[in-house]
């Protein structure tokens, strides 16, 4: 077969949310080829002990472009319907119903369950134990190299019409488009996560937040009657994260009120992370630039194009909206008989500036997180109309398919 003659090749690398949906969204096309490079093994599940919350905006999009895996998520999720802040002494700083500020709900789910249910389908599409080792462009066209993890073997896969990094904030296709690794942005606050059984006497249910000045507890329930807690607390400025800190008394003191006894919400927290301290994932917050690429056939999305802190939960979010428009925008050119590498710059004018939009407003929400922090003055300026405004226009606003369709399905019939 001649090069004019060949189906334009499309290779994602990283089956991750972005990578896993917009591989679903293309799964049946036959008028390009489509491969899938994933760094594990298939049964190995990247950060499979922890939980996550996905944002309104991302159900909202997935009905409009990818129905059928919004139904899927759906159905193995939970629903997050409430915003709740506090201290861990029982004060109550907010109680917003997403109703309000949003068409529909997010949800609450497992990773190693998301992961199973997003990369399922593609067993004919997906590599797995392709650790990518680098990506870049000559007169054939865009190229990877990978490495099979399981044998060593050294690969490389040429002609690649549309290259698309799902591979993370650390991402190897990041790093070349960019020209080298990339500094980030420190926030000075330590990030961690711990799953733990719920247990018959669980009063966490949905998404709440607890303060005890800046140091923080965020959790919720997922299935399999599991709790999902986010702790933070502020670091020294560009250090490492205390290890005396890191020990279950010192967790512990932490998040114990100066004056009254702990509500019984923060007192299950509190003895949980303490118990399960040794299963805890630690991390700083961080975040980079946001970029989509400036070379013609090579598209990031999700966390390779927008690295943010999760303060407002929309990291996963954010890559479920970059695959939806992904996907419209090479469905568009396919069908149009366009070159594909007309798509990253396309994708980039239409998410962009949102993708801004979001960074900055998680980065000013973070606020309470900080050094120092008044929580409850840092809560009442997100009750107040300019932030239920920002987001409304966080949870509404998403990019509708440029083609036109009707609004999607209401929840309920899902």
């Amino acid at each position: 077969m001649s090069t004019s003659d060949r189906k334009p090749r499309i290779v994602i690398a990283g089956a991750g949310i972005a990578g896993s949906l917009i591989a679903s969204g293309l799964r049946d096309r036959t008028d390009c080829e489509l491969i899938c490079l994933e760094r594990v093994a298939p049964q190995e599940q990247e950060e499979a002990g922890t939980g996550l919350n996905i944002g309104p905006n991302a159900i909202k999009a997935m009905r409009w472009y990818l129905p059928n895996e919004a139904e899927t998520i759906v159905c193995n999720s939970l629903p997050w319907s409430v915003w709740t802040i506090a201290l861990t002494n029982g004060q109550a700083l907010m109680d917003l119903r997403l109703d309000a500020v949003a068409d529909n709900p997010g949800i609450r789910i497992r990773w190693a369950e998301l992961y199973a249910l997003l990369r399922q389908p593609l067993s004919d599409t997906l590599v797995y134990n392709a650790e990518l080792t680098g990506c870049g462009q000559d007169d054939n066209g865009t190229f990877v190299t990978w490495v099979n993890r399981a044998t060593s073997d050294l690969r490389r896969l040429n002609g690649i019409d549309l290259l698309i990094a799902g591979d993370g904030r650390y991402s190897a296709v990041r790093q070349f488009v960019l020209g080298g690794p990339e500094t980030p942005s420190f926030l000075n606050v330590c990030l961690y996560r711990v799953l733990f059984p719920a247990g018959p006497d669980c009063p966490i249910d949905d998404y709440g937040q607890w303060f005890n000045g800046p140091n923080r507890l965020l959790a919720y329930k997922v299935p399999g009657d599991f709790v999902y807690c986010a702790g933070s607390f502020p670091i020294p400025a560009g250090g490492q994260i205390p290890e005396a800190m890191k020990q279950p008394a010192a967790l512990r003191q932490a998040y114990l009120p100066t004056e009254g006894e702990p509500s019984r919400e923060a007192a299950f927290l509190i003895d949980s992370i303490t118990r399960y301290a040794s299963r805890i994932h630690w991390a700083r917050l961080q975040e980079g630039t946001v970029t989509y690429g400036h070379k013609a056939g090579i598209l990031l999305a999700g966390d390779a194009a927008h690295p943010m802190v999760p303060t407002l939960g929309q990291g996963a979010t954010q890559a479920c909206e970059d695959a939806c428009v992904t996907v419209d925008e090479i469905r568009l050119a396919l069908d149009a008989g366009e070159p594909l590498g007309v798509v990253p710059a396309r994708v980039e004018a239409r998410q962009a500036e949102r993708a801004r939009f979001v960074v900055d407003l998680s980065r000013r929400a973070t606020d309470t997180m900080l050094a120092g922090a008044d929580p409850v003055s840092g809560t009442r300026w997100k009750t107040e109309p300019a932030f239920q405004q920002e987001l409304t226009k966080l949870y509404r606003d998403v990019s509708p398919p440029r083609g036109g369709v009707a609004a999607p399905q209401h929840w309920s019939s899902l």
